[in-house]
């Protein structure tokens, strides 16, 4: 009798954690520590009296057990939970951190296109200012001069920009992958796309510019001619 009452009693006790751990996911209430009951005092010649008697302060005991390990349990899925808060927060950084790399990318390419728009402006500046000189008849330059060195420094630009654009695509090549991979191990959620690069399609109409540029100087031809 002693068993089956302590058997129900277990049963209801897991039943009601059960309950609890679905209804809310709060830290469980602190554990009021109760003082262990003392040995009862039993008659000896009495050996069946003292056998339930000793029984029942076993069970009793047992209880005690029972529930300190419920407790331990509780706080053991509560500390589960809180590791797996912490995961997803530690792979939203990630997918953060990927997004700042890539911005950063775009910015060292909008540095790359800064200078290279300044060696094409400035080249191509020289190669009209010195080309009207040319007309003066106290200016000595050669006749290709002007244009020789106008061209020179547009080539270098466009130098400098092509390097830089093959630099960023296989920087955002290798940085796709690595992202896409992260995602396929679940390390990273993914949930954020990576617009498509305004910085890159200008990056790439400034080398077309630089281009025609290049062109109108050599051959004099329109729309630079």
């Amino acid at each position: 009798m002693v068993a089956r009452a302590a058997f129900a009693e277990g049963s209801g006790v897991m039943a009601r954690r059960t309950e609890k751990r679905v209804l809310t996911a709060a830290r469980p209430d602190r554990v009021v520590p109760r003082d262990v009951p003392p040995v009862p005092d039993v008659d000896r010649s009495r050996a069946d009296e003292a056998s339930v008697t000793y029984s029942a302060y076993r069970t009793d005991l047992s209880n005690r057990r029972t529930g300190l390990s419920e407790h331990r349990t509780d706080l053991s899925e509560f500390r589960t939970d809180l590791s797996s808060d912490r995961t997803d927060m530690s792979m939203r950084r990630t997918g953060m951190s990927f997004q700042r790399t890539r911005m950063s990318a775009e910015r060292t390419l909008m540095s790359i296109m800064r200078t290279a728009l300044s060696l094409i402006g400035f080249g191509f500046t020289i190669f009209q200012v010195f080309s009207k000189l040319l007309h003066l008849p106290d200016i000595q330059l050669g006749a290709n001069a002007p244009r020789n060195f106008g061209v020179a420094m547009v080539a270098l630009g466009l130098l400098m920009l092509t390097l830089g654009i093959v630099y960023h695509l296989n920087f955002m090549k290798g940085l796709r992958h690595e992202r896409n991979q992260m995602i396929q191990e679940g390390l990273l959620h993914g949930q954020s796309a990576y617009p498509v690069s305004l910085t890159l399609i200008t990056a790439g109409l400034l080398w077309m510019l630089g281009l025609l540029a290049i062109v109108s100087m050599v051959f004099d031809v329109a729309p630079f001619g």
